[in-house]
């Protein structure tokens, strides 16, 4: 950098865990010719590792700074995050943010919105921590046909996954031991419930295939009840279980997107994802298998994708979304089915959840630990009996690709290995 140039002029809204990590990456690097000069944050009694007159607690004021080169949204409240970013871009503002919730929701009218007043918004923080994989497809395969794009994207239920592996014990345990090492939150819902990841997938359609997915409209099952009898069970034929989230293309030319638990052997790399770190496989059509592994949460991994977007912004780069010219046909459950495990600690209920889902009632089995059944499943059918699933505390995973049904995946394809 030039030593003449003075310091790009930072606004940071928020100050939790991404917020001081980024903060702290800044403060150890003088020389990037980085200033936050102000920090923002909403509950002024909270304790903190800097100063209380160090702090703003008005985020709109950063907003309407002009003094300010750019603003870093950390929050984690989507709405709120939602009405400071937009109003920035309205201004035409340089902005990042690391928030996927919002992202997933609003992302139509946030690129509208920098269209229409040449603001930028990059945001690589909010997708799989430090694994730089939104410019990846951006940039990297902005014109090269996906046949999928899939992996970990949260570390925290991966954390909950391995632990239950690597020490037998049950799902309460584990998550318990999670949230003591700052893996999962207090209200752990989003991450277990597999909505977090869904978020993450819906973001990542926009660049891998040009399509704006509505998160509601996305299946996502997790591992709210997922017992140590599934963990063996998939032991027992050399897997692991692992919370998948994937955007596929179909041998039609439409793309579907998916998020639920998956049995996985050795030959996926995903089988050796653990703890808290996140994998990302991306299966081009020419380029063939892509691989990124690194950790997906904590302040200083994440803060290091916020840095990368300030660095970029302060260069110029904005995404192009190429892919938009021509999106694909989205079909998310219709016409799709998938192989599965189902599994409860009750014979009986579990029988009247074969019927919900259309499986025979001779694929139902029974041990020690209650009952299971394996077999194929349509994505209509677990699409309109999500909710009952989980009001019901049943387990379900996938064992196998999603397909068009009757149609087989190519073998060439990823998402027939994983």
């Amino acid at each position: 950098m030039d030593k003449q140039q003075p310091p790009l002029r930072i606004g940071l809204i928020g100050f939790g865990c991404v917020g001081q990590g980024f903060y702290d990456i800044i403060q150890q690097q003088p020389a990037l010719g980085l200033a936050i000069t102000r920090i923002a944050v909403k509950h002024p009694a909270k304790a903190r590792t800097l100063a209380p007159e160090q702090f703003s607690y008005h985020a709109e004021a950063l907003v309407n700074d002009p003094t300010l080169d750019l603003l870093v949204e950390v929050i984690d409240d989507p709405a709120e995050a939602f009405r400071l970013v937009s109003a920035a871009l309205r201004l035409g503002r340089r902005v990042v943010t690391a928030n996927k919730a919002m992202l997933a929701r609003h992302l139509p009218e946030l690129v509208s919105l920098q269209q229409e007043f040449g603001g930028t918004l990059l945001y690589e923080a909010a997708v799989c921590g430090s694994i730089p994989i939104v410019r990846t497809l951006d940039s990297y395969f902005s014109h090269e046909p996906l046949h999928a794009v899939l992996g970990i994207f949260n570390g925290s239920s991966n954390y909950v996954l391995t632990r239950m592996s690597e020490a037998g014990t049950d799902y309460g345990p584990a998550l318990a031991e999670a949230q003591a090492q700052g893996f999962a939150e207090t209200d752990p819902a989003l991450d277990m419930g597999a909505f977090d990841p869904r978020s993450k997938a819906v973001i990542l359609a926009a660049h891998a295939y040009g399509v704006f997915l509505n998160p509601e409209e996305v299946l996502n099952l997790g591992i709210e009840h997922i017992r140590a009898a599934d963990i063996a069970h998939a032991a027992a034929q050399g897997q692991k279980i692992k919370v998948v989230a994937g955007l596929y293309r179909l041998p039609n030319g439409r793309v579907t997107a998916l998020v639920m638990p998956q049995l996985l052997g050795p030959e996926s790399p995903l089988f050796t994802v653990e703890h808290e770190f996140n994998g990302v496989l991306i299966e081009a059509r020419y380029a063939g298998p892509q691989f990124l592994r690194g950790r997906g949460a904590g302040g200083h991994p994440t803060g290091s994708a916020v840095l990368t977007d300030v660095l970029a912004l302060r260069r110029g780069f904005r995404y192009a979304y190429a892919k938009r010219a021509t999106p694909p046909e989205i079909q998310l459950t219709e016409g799709l089915e998938l192989n599965t495990y189902v599994r409860h600690a009750d014979a009986g209920v579990l029988r009247e959840v074969l019927t919900w889902l259309e499986m025979p009632a001779e694929a139902l089995r029974t041990d020690a630990e209650g009952a299971y059944a394996t077999g194929p499943v349509t994505l209509q059918q677990l699409w309109a009996w999500r909710k009952e699933l989980r009001a019901n505390s049943v387990f379900v995973a996938r064992t196998g690709a999603v397909r068009l049904a009757g149609v087989p995946v190519p073998a060439t394809h990823v998402a027939a290995l994983v």
